[in-house]
Parts: C-alpha cells; sequence; structure tokens
C-alpha cells in the first residue's frame, strides 16, 4: 500500500475520532443548557464518527497496515447557542469531507483498487452529514433563538437513534 495513502489515512482516523470527540463536548453544551434533544443528535453523531474511525482502523489492519494513533486536540467547549453549535458542525463536516476527498484523489492518484473502493462510502456518507448539519443549521437561522420553535426542533432531534 502506498506510503502516502497509508498516512492519510492514519491521519484521518484520529480526524474520526476528534470529531467524536467534539460532538461529544457539544452534547455537554446542549445538556447544560436543557437542550437534551440536540444533545441526543449529538450523541448518536459522537457514536458515527467513532464507528467511522474504527472502520478506518480495520482497513488498515486488514491490510497489513500496523495503526499508530495519535493525540487528539481539546475540542472547543464554550458555545453561544446552538446556532453557533451547528455553524461549526457544518463547518467541521466541510473540512472532513475535504480530507477524504483527498484520501480518495490519492488512491486515484496511485491506482489501489481496495483503498478506492473502500473510501467510496466514505464519500457518500459525507454528501449525507453535510446535507443533515445544513438542514438543522437552515431551520436555526429562521428561528428567534427564545422561540418555541427552538423546543419543538428540540424534540424532534431527540428522536434520531
Amino acid at each position: 500500500m502506498d506510503s502516502k495513502l497509508q498516512d492519510l489515512i492514519q491521519e484521518q482516523i484520529g480526524h474520526e475520532y476528534y470529531s467524536s470527540y467534539l460532538y461529544l463536548q457539544m452534547a455537554s453544551y446542549f445538556e447544560s443548557e436543557n437542550l437534551d434533544g440536540f444533545a441526543q443528535w449529538m450523541k448518536v453523531q459522537t457514536r458515527e464518527e467513532r464507528e467511522h474511525g474504527d472502520k478506518m482502523y480495520e482497513f488498515l489492519q486488514d491490510r497489513g497496515v500496523r495503526v499508530i494513533l495519535r493525540a487528539l486536540p481539546q475540542p472547543p467547549s464554550s458555545f453561544a447557542s446552538p446556532l453557533d453549535v451547528f455553524e461549526k458542525t457544518l463547518e467541521h463536516e466541510q473540512k472532513v469531507t475535504s480530507l477524504i476527498n483527498g484520501i480518495a484523489d490519492q488512491a486515484d492518484k496511485v491506482n489501489d483498487r481496495p483503498t478506492k473502493a473502500f473510501i467510496q462510502w466514505f464519500v457518500s456518507e459525507q454528501v449525507e452529514e453535510e446535507k443533515n448539519a445544513t438542514r438543522i443549521l437552515e431551520l436555526l437561522k429562521k428561528f428567534k433563538p427564545d422561540s418555541g420553535a427552538v423546543f419543538q426542533l428540540d424534540h424532534q432531534l431527540g428522536k434520531r437513534e
């Protein structure tokens, strides 16, 4: 397996675990604001991101590559509002999309078919991730911060499993 491609996936494992860590921090913020539905949505997101990191870990192990985990930075812990959280969520997902696309580009460059097939799932997943964050962000932009609509959205988001 191409060494640059290995390194990109190793780095992405860290980014996926960081995403999990970031979303758990966001869940904590929502819980402190008594927005348990938003917190539930973020907790599901946390699990999904951890699963993404696990998939990449297993893929490298299956390819005979020893995974070396890297330190995770501390995520931000202060947020101004639910709107602020989802602006940061969308920005983060756009960054992850760029990183995933970089892996796909390198797999194309070195014609690594197993990685090309593997990474395509993540390319498609990022479309969904950005769509979900954008949808919630656009709704929050329509609401006054103290309106009942925020609590209705909180209730709706709490149904995510």
